[in-house]
């Protein structure tokens, strides 16, 4: 069981802990992440962006090879062109690999949402009264 807000970490990104709101509303998993800017590496597409800000560290630029880039519904429900990357999720003492959209989250609470996608089949479930059930280690 988890709360609808939750710590977790993005290791692959260098991210060890940041706060995420469980959103099964939303279907993708969204990252925010600014100044995106795709190169090639290796015959392959690759994004670097501007990582979220992270208490008590500087902010830096990540880069992630791009998985996909298809339309996502904003948070409107307007259709977004969006690059998204696969990267391991860390929730509690559970580890897997998960798509995550690289979006403009600025004017959220959340730099990082978790969408149903992201929990299908994981045998989770969601308690929204409550926040911050599992320990992250």
């Amino acid at each position: 069981m988890i709360g609808w807000r939750e710590l977790i970490g993005l290791p692959e990104l260098g991210i060890l802990q940041m706060a995420a709101k469980i959103d099964t509303g939303a279907r993708t998993s969204a990252l925010h992440a600014e100044d995106r800017e795709l190169f090639e590496r290796g015959g392959k597409r690759w994004v670097r962006f501007k990582a979220p800000k992270l208490k008590g560290e500087p902010r830096r630029f990540i880069e992630a090879p791009v998985a996909l880039e298809r339309l996502i519904k904003n948070t409107s429900g307007v259709p977004e062109n969006r690059l998204v990357i696969r990267t391991l999720l860390m929730l509690g003492n559970h580890r897997w690999h998960i798509d995550v959209s690289l979006a403009d989250r600025d004017a959220m609470k959340f730099d990082l949402i978790i969408g149903r996608t992201a929990l299908k089949g994981r045998r989770i479930l969601v308690d929204p009264a409550r926040s911050y059930l599992s320990d992250l280690r």
